[in-house]
């Protein structure tokens, strides 16, 4: 199985520990972005997983590359070009405190990149499946283009497409709103992944009375969501939904829902506590679902797999999952103990 995912890789800089912006002098250097840890997730289940995206020519966008490569994932379809590395910078919460993204990514190498910049002939020789974001086409207009190109590409040459639609407010601003260029990407999607924000917001689709913030999640306003979206969009093959419960930044209830057009899944429920890191998570998800719609024969196998390997990331720092198919499979039969290992 063969997965190609696409999109920007950044600088991610974070004070240490729960530490705010330069309460010590001390940033700590890693990299992350949404279709990269994606990538490093399948990777580390075993999967043909390969990173698209374009780099600049120097120190920086080398060390990117090495780092990935450390994780197993093919990096031969990384171009090179003018501008520079995007960085963000991450403040992680604690208790009341949320936590706080900063982006630093204009004239990024990927967001100067333009329509032909990629040779998708070559980028998708022998894959299976394509995996893209809403971040991508949020951060330029050229990178917008660029996207509808890739996920055209794909579905030209018969090529699965997973979006997982991450709405970003502060990265829509080159004259777009995010539902004019998502409405027309979600047309070339077989499996979206999304929560209720990313669908109201990249989709223009909405539920009455769907409160997240409430603690309270309905599941039947999510079924609801999810067959509107599946009927306005008629090729597309299935939905899932994350949902999450934010009781503040160190607790989370952590579960999702899938709806496949035939049955609609709803998954077990996790209650997450003392959270290390929550950026990623997500992407974990996403990953999650990819290795499992193509492991097991039950959606809603897939969907455990996706959310077990999710509430694991809340556990690790950094933007990846260091956690193997085993590690997951272990907490989706019960385990969950976090007993030491002997």
């Amino acid at each position: 199985m063969r997965v190609m995912t696409f999109g920007e890789i950044m600088i991610r800089l974070k004070p240490p520990g729960v530490e705010r912006f330069f309460q010590s002098p001390v940033l700590e250097a890693t990299f992350g972005g949404g279709e990269a840890n994606v990538a490093v997730s399948l990777a580390n289940y075993g999967f043909d997983a390969a990173y698209a995206t374009v780099l600049p020519e120097n120190v920086l966008g080398d060390e990117c590359i090495r780092e990935l490569r450390r994780f197993g994932v093919d990096t031969r379809h990384v171009r090179r070009g003018a501008g520079r590395m995007g960085i963000y910078f991450l403040e992680a919460g604690a208790n009341q405190l949320p936590s706080k993204v900063v982006y630093d990514r204009a004239d990024s190498a990927i967001a100067l990149a333009k329509p032909g910049d990629m040779d998708w002939d070559e980028v998708f020789e022998g894959v299976d499946w394509f995996h893209i974001t809403g971040i991508t086409p949020a951060i330029s207009e050229s990178a917008m283009q660029l996207s509808l190109e890739s996920v055209k590409a794909a579905k030209e040459r018969g090529i699965t497409v997973s979006c997982d639609l991450n709405y970003r407010k502060n990265l829509w601003k080159y004259g777009k709103e995010a539902s004019e260029v998502m409405r027309e990407l979600a047309r070339y999607v077989d499996v979206t992944i999304a929560n209720e924000e990313d669908v109201q917001k990249s989709l223009g689709i909405k539920v009455q009375g769907i409160e997240v913030e409430s603690g309270d999640l309905d599941r039947e306003k999510y079924r609801l969501l999810s067959d509107k979206v599946l009927e306005q969009y008629p090729g597309m093959k299935l939905i899932a939904i994350t949902l999450r419960e934010s009781i503040n930044a160190d607790m989370n209830g952590w579960a999702a829902c899938l709806n496949d057009r035939e049955s609609f899944y709803e998954s077990r429920r996790y209650e997450i506590t003392d959270i290390v890191d929550r950026v990623g998570g997500g992407d974990s998800f996403s990953a999650g679902l990819i290795y499992g719609l193509n492991a097991y024969q039950s959606p809603g196998d897939a969907l455990e797999f996706a959310v077990a390997a999710s509430c694991l990331k809340h556990s690790i720092s950094g933007d990846f999952n260091r956690v193997s198919a085993d590690d997951v499979e272990k907490l989706m039969g019960g385990d969950g103990s976090g007993r030491v290992l002997r």
